[in-house]
């Protein structure tokens, strides 16, 4: 056990701090601190020593420069069992630090702010940073708490142990201590990595799970789940859940129409968009109803007690919406293991990354939105107003949709979708065949593709189930047999030049 016997103190955010400073004081531990820090202890009429009394030096360059100095980081850095640095504390008149109390400028807020870059590059800490790393490396004799978060632990050891701490306390406190100097530097990195030369990310925030895709995967998210959703009520979210949950969002997110979304497996089994929301529930169920079953749903609007009623016939996972009604939210709330979420995302990240081999992959987010401006007809026949409509609903869908995808719309709902295949006719057949299953006409009605048409076959096939439109990419050197299909059966088809693969 160590002996805290001098403190010193320098921290940005001063909440939390004033039971840690009186406690250090009843337990008789000599308070070293600088500038606000300073004048916060004070203020509670508590005996503190100035920096600058123990350098000599005050405060310069703005307060860039403060605590850099031997008689600081020597008191931290000394061996206590080596006898030439307790020799050369002795010579040069330095006294030991046994508790060093330090947090960082706020980098990532001030960048998140929108500040400009001069306050962004005052808000790189120097001073702290070196202060953690020194601490954190001679934790055998001293002991470093480098976040605020940790002030609550810090002030039950001081007081159940008396001012003491253990070995393995103080290097705890230090693991924890290079863990946040390495995330301080890695948002400070990035912020000035525009080119992008080193995939570099750090998360703190640790999610355990029960397990990953299958239970003998051990797993966890990183991660603040609270800041994109409030959770109202269920079990805890699985790992499974959540990549459901991440498709749902994403997915819903295209449209700005009143829309119910039912997934399963990260792809949508049912979608529609309608006037009122009830309805669109509706519709959306009529797609697939045998999938719904355990699924994960989400809307874009507020949830209301006629909507909940019907979606209370059917078992789900999820439902995420933005708001619900407390009449709603009363029924929905009466199971209790249904995970029920506030939508609440101001934003998306712009980038993606999956682990692949012995890296990452890393890619923009594809936020391509193909509407109906950017559909080029490519056909004799062009699309009738009502599909012009359903093309952009299917595209939005099947881009949210496992490659080899085929999506096929009619009246702003998804009848059925061909999923995950290996060839695009495969795709198509299988779309086709749960169609009919579920009663779901296809005359008239519109067909998307992820990709373009190597090959004619699948617009034959499609022309022969009743579908008569098509929006795909294209780019195929074989465009033209499809184009001439379509001509001679009198189809139309459009293409966007973009792509959507989803893997």
């Amino acid at each position: 056990m160590q002996q805290i016997k001098s403190a010193l103190i320098s921290v940005y955010h001063k909440d939390q701090l004033e039971p840690i400073v009186k406690e250090l004081y009843r337990l008789g531990v000599q308070l070293i601190s600088t500038g606000g820090t300073q004048d916060f202890i004070k203020q509670l009429n508590i005996p503190v020593t100035a920096v600058e009394s123990i350098t000599d030096y005050p405060a310069i360059l703005g307060g860039r420069v403060k605590t850099l100095h031997p008689k600081i980081f020597g008191g931290i850095l000394t061996r206590r069992d080596n006898t030439e640095d307790r020799e050369q504390l002795s010579q040069y008149n330095i006294a030991e630090i046994d508790l060093v109390i330090v947090d960082l400028y706020p980098f990532e807020d001030t960048v998140a702010s929108g500040a400009d870059e001069a306050a962004i590059i005052e808000k790189i800490d120097i001073g702290g940073i070196s202060l953690i790393r020194a601490a954190a490396k001679n934790y055998k004799d001293v002991l470093i708490v480098s976040n605020r978060s940790q002030y609550n632990r810090l002030f039950n050891l001081l007081k159940e142990q008396n001012g003491a701490t253990s070995l393995e306390q103080r290097k705890t406190f230090a693991r924890e201590a290079f863990q946040n100097s390495s995330h301080y530097d890695t948002a400070i990195f990035n912020y000035f990595d525009n080119e992008e030369t080193v995939f570099k990310i750090s998360i703190s925030d640790k999610m355990p799970l029960r397990y990953g895709e299958n239970p003998h995967q051990n797993a966890a998210f990183y991660g603040d789940l609270s800041k994109s959703f409030e959770v109202l009520g269920g079990k805890a979210i699985s790992y499974n859940n959540l990549l459901d949950i991440d498709a749902a969002v994403n997915l819903i997110d295209e449209f700005s129409e009143t829309t119910f979304a039912i997934l399963k497996h990260n792809n949508a089994c049912g979608i529609a968009s309608r006037p009122v929301l009830v309805e669109a529930w509706k519709e959306a169920l009529s797609g697939d109803p045998v999938s719904a079953f355990g699924g994960i749903l989400v809307t874009n609007t507020r949830l209301d007690l006629e909507t909940a009623r019907e979606m209370d016939k059917l078992f789900y996972e999820v439902l995420i919406a933005p708001s619900y009604d407390d009449e709603a939210l009363e029924l929905l709330m009466k199971k209790e293991k249904r995970i029920v979420l506030i939508d609440k995302r101001s934003n998306k990240p712009a980038k993606q990354f999956r682990s692949i081999l012995n890296g990452v992959l890393v890619q923009d987010y594809d936020s391509s939105v193909e509407g109906v401006e950017k559909m080029q007809v490519v056909t004799k026949t062009a699309p009738k107003a009502n599909q012009t409509d359903d093309l952009a609903f299917a595209l939005k869908v099947v881009k949210h949709t496992k490659s080899n995808a085929i999506v096929l719309v009619k009246n702003q709902k998804l009848l059925a979708s061909g999923v995950g295949q290996t060839s695009r006719v495969d795709a198509l057949k299988q779309a086709i065949e749960k169609a009919t299953t579920f009663n779901n006409s296809l005359q008239d009605s519109v067909m998307a593709s992820d990709a373009f048409f190597p090959f004619a076959d699948s617009v034959e096939i499609a022309h022969k189930a009743g579908i008569s439109s098509v929006i795909q990419p294209g780019g195929s050197m074989r465009d033209n047999e499809s184009i001439e299909y379509c001509n001679t059966h009198g189809m139309s088809m459009v293409f966007t030049g973009v792509r959507h693969f989803k893997h």
